[in-house]
């Protein structure tokens, strides 16, 4: 039963991704494809954790935190860029 809600999730998981990177691609304005990028590596991070509870192991969980941290920071870098125009003050 558990495994069929796994795979279930991750079905739907991938087609949330999928939807990103059409938002991705097909965005009208620079900001929207921030919001997809931001939302497209929280489904990276959902699909590594689901991964890894469909593997049993603890491994995947060190590069989801990874992938989150970067996510994030890659993030306010892009916002601060189109905000100000520069990254760095």
């Amino acid at each position: 039963m558990i495994t069929t809600a796994l795979y279930l999730t991750i079905a739907m998981v991938t087609l949330a991704a999928l939807l990103n990177v059409y938002r991705l691609v097909i965005g009208p304005d620079e900001p929207d494809r921030v919001l997809a990028i931001d939302t497209l590596y929280i489904n990276a991070i959902a699909l590594i954790i689901l991964l890894g509870i469909t593997l049993s192991t603890r491994m995947y969980l060190e590069s989801a935190l990874l992938i989150a941290v970067m996510g994030f920071v890659s993030t306010v870098a892009m916002a601060k860029y189109l905000k100000r125009g520069s990254v760095i003050e």
